[in-house]
């Protein structure tokens, strides 16, 4: 009973059960935020499309400066400030999108409409605040006070990394699930009061929980001091291969203890002030260039310039092909169950082979499983026909004088042409067909082996994730640790927006083939690059798996690393 209660009141039960607050507060927002949008601007996506885009370049361009105010800021002060940020912005919103809810008649005959624009705008511009609050959470949490809980430990670090993972595969598929309810027997209004109540009562636990982690963890309170950038610079690009770890270690630790002089005051001219952010996110890329596990991080980014997830674009694809929204919520359950899977077979192949070979054979596992989506293409019941222009149907409209269609209602059901299962041979009927006329069937091989492979493939992905995740955290000097993972969010929102632009450029399901093999392609590129960074810092030893000490784990950081965890 006495370790029972010693768990429960531990700094790492505290912090799981911070995170899963904080990440079902996110979950719920993400996904009704979305829904509000559509809902209010006549059942279109025009402002979610804008609420995205502005979502993921902010992060693109500001993640650098993130991760500096991270860093350059005591550890209770940075968690406290994102979290009251973060859900003050959510709470805010929730009551602005209640107002226009219960005044939109009287909102748009006022100066002809443009209080109601005005109100939209504030909407995504406090949302985004929110989400780059969320950025720095997530950077400061997962990054940094999980380093400094878990110690020395490095067993108990990926243990802790793959906790936090299925906590965020439980959140991803309940949350939205619960706050759906909520809006369907509800009302869209209701759905903002809960949401905006339940981060109120979020961020008061959640700031306790914070607090006691604190005082649990005394190490947190002790932080290395922010090197000046030209000294950073200098140690990022000096590089000598005859540096022995320890060696890099005492030289860190003298410039943290040494190297810093009192500050003096300076009058800094208005040029300097206004160049100093951009100086930042200049000196924060060429860090990230410069690190030992550079290519790992790129690897992981490129994992995000795909379409095989369960995300809107794949769902939409689904719908095409005739899977019903029943069936699609199978397949995400199904998705969650293998993602766990992953944080599983991580920790394992980390005992058994060390982490960086674990990154490799989680890589090979993913790209095996990505196989099957490729294949899928060429089978039976594929829709793709390179011979159709991408915008067939958007100039056929436009040559006709048509409106573009927009969402007639919420219901999937009616967001695109879905089909009906024919159970007994297999097959899909199209919905648009006339069932007196006796269409041929479409076959249900190729939409299954898509699925097939893209679940499958997330025991490889989260294990892979998991791997760059700890690879980062025992690999960066704790002085760089939020500048370096602020751009490593940057470069994963740059790969995912660039993968919404090649759905805008080829949207139709007959070139979604070629979009599968395009993203087939970008996963093997990333994992090429995990295998040169493997390759340069276990040269001959690469294929010789062994079991490594659970608490050093030696083979985890690159020769000529300058850190320690």
């Amino acid at each position: 009973l006495g370790s029972v209660i010693a768990y429960f009141t531990s700094a790492k039960f505290l912090l799981y059960l911070g995170h899963a607050l904080s990440t079902w507060g996110d979950r719920m927002w993400h996904f009704a935020v979305s829904v509000f949008l559509v809902e209010l601007y006549g059942n279109s996506l025009l402002l979610t499309a804008v609420y995205g885009l502005v979502v993921a370049g902010s992060v693109l361009l500001l993640g650098a400066l993130i991760g500096d105010w991270v860093d350059k800021n005591a550890r209770l002060k940075v968690a406290q400030t994102s979290l009251v940020v973060q859900n003050s912005s959510v709470i805010l919103c929730g009551v602005i999108l209640m107002v226009i809810f219960l005044f939109k008649t009287q909102l748009l005959t006022l100066y002809h409409g443009w209080l109601l624009t005005l109100c939209y705008i504030l909407v995504i511009t406090i949302a985004n605040i929110a989400n780059l609050a969320s950025t720095a959470t997530a950077i400061t949490i997962q990054r940094d006070w999980i380093v400094v809980v878990a110690g020395e430990d490095r067993s108990k670090l990926a243990d802790m990394n793959a906790t936090i993972r299925r906590i965020d595969q439980l959140t991803n598929i309940l949350a939205p699930m619960a706050v759906g309810q909520i809006m369907t027997f509800g009302s869209p209004m209701i759905g903002c009061g809960f949401i905006s109540g339940w981060n109120l009562m979020s961020m008061c636990v959640e700031y306790l929980l914070l607090w006691k982690v604190y005082q649990k963890t005394p190490t947190l309170a002790h932080k290395s001091a922010k090197v000046e950038a030209s000294e950073l610079k200098q140690l990022n690009v000096k590089k000598e291969s005859d540096m022995k770890p320890a060696e890099g270690v005492q030289l860190i630790i003298e410039k943290d203890v040494t190297g810093l002089e009192p500050q003096q005051e300076k009058e800094v001219g208005c040029a300097a002030r206004i160049a100093e952010p951009f100086i930042t996110f200049r000196d924060g890329w060429v860090a990230y260039y410069n690190q030992p596990v550079f290519l790992a991080g790129m690897g992981l980014a490129f994992l995000y310039m795909t379409v095989l997830g369960f995300d809107c674009i794949t769902t939409g694809y689904a719908y095409t092909q005739g899977l019903s929204g029943s069936v699609l919520s199978l397949l995400m359950g199904a998705s969650a169950v293998t993602g766990i899977m992953g944080t599983v077979a991580f920790t394992w192949l980390r005992r058994k082979c060390g982490l960086i070979r674990t990154g490799l054979i989680s890589g090979v596992a993913q790209f095996a499983c990505l196989i099957l989506c490729a294949i899928s293409v060429f089978m039976p019941g594929s829709p793709m026909d390179l011979t159709v222009s991408p915008f067939a149907d958007i100039s056929a409209r436009l040559f006709e004088n048509e409106p573009l269609p927009t969402i007639a209602s919420p219901e999937p059901e009616m967001i695109f042409a879905t089909g009906m299962p024919n159970l007994s041979n297999g097959s899909i009927i199209p919905a648009n067909s006339d069932p007196e006329m006796s269409p041929e069937p479409v076959p249900l091989i190729s939409v299954s082996l898509l699925f097939a492979g893209v679940i499958a493939a997330r025991v490889g992905l989260w294990s892979f994730d998991l791997t760059v995740t700890q690879l980062l955290q025992e690999n960066v000097i704790e002085s760089e640790r939020g500048i370096i993972n602020g751009v490593q969010n940057s470069m994963n929102y740059l790969l995912d927006l660039l993968h919404f632009i090649m759905v805008i450029l080829a949207p139709n399901p007959e070139a979604f083939g070629l979009l599968v093999l395009i993203s087939v392609s970008f996963v093997a590129m990333g994992h090429i690059m995990y295998f040169r960074f493997a390759q340069k810092s276990l040269g001959k030893q690469l294929f010789v798996c062994h079991t490594p000490d659970p608490k050093a784990a030696p083979d985890s950081s690159p020769p000529g690393n300058t850190s320690t965890v």
